[in-house]
């Protein structure tokens, strides 16, 4: 048996997890809709806001990680909180916690990655770029794919390095977001 996740250090834990990319699943819809019920369901005692598929795995056609990300917003501190007990009870795990922001993860064992694996990230209403990223990314198809060959170009680079692999694609992620959320100004 090896070493439990929370006994590994960031270097190990980046060697078992390393950044790998695959081409677009249209399996990654089905997993939303699986994980965003089961969410629904865990969150029912909280005042959830919305629930949505953020991630590369909700643009159309790109390569990404074969995790699917969902933002869960709500409403104040005190269901933001609420939320991350309820998940890491449940047996997701905190992969962050910088108050009014929490990540969790489903799918992390201590052999790998299972079958299924997603990102749960918890935020205040209206803490929501992604959203406005990911719909400027379907709506134009040219810029989905430089963002894909930005990441297609930082895989090998930072395979088992995910702090530098997300640091070298926010300058891309900050400006499309910037565009599109003069672009889309009040959709969310």
């Amino acid at each position: 048996m090896g070493k439990e996740l929370s006994d590994m250090t960031l270097e190990e834990l980046w060697e078992l997890f390393p950044i790998f990319l695959v081409e677009h699943d249209d399996k990654w819809l089905g997993q939303y809709e699986e994980i965003e019920g089961r969410l629904a369901e865990l969150l029912s005692g909280c005042a959830v806001g919305r629930i949505s598929h953020i991630g590369s795995t909700a643009v159309d056609g790109i390569w990404a990680k074969d995790i699917v990300d969902v933002m869960v917003e709500l409403p104040g501190q005190p269901d933001l909180d609420r939320a991350a007990e309820t998940l890491g009870r449940s047996g997701f795990t905190v992969m962050s916690d910088e108050g009014k922001r929490v990540s969790l993860n489903l799918g992390y064992t201590k052999d790998g990655f299972a079958e299924k694996v997603y990102h749960v990230h918890l935020r205040l209403a209206g803490d929501n770029d992604e959203l406005y990223f990911r719909d400027y990314l379907n709506a134009y198809p040219q810029v989905a794919r430089e963002y894909e060959a930005l990441k297609l170009r930082l895989w090998r680079e930072f395979e088992h390095d995910r702090d530098a692999y997300t640091e070298a694609k926010s300058e891309f992620i900050k400006a499309v977001t910037v565009r599109a959320r003069q672009e889309y100004a009040g959709r969310y």
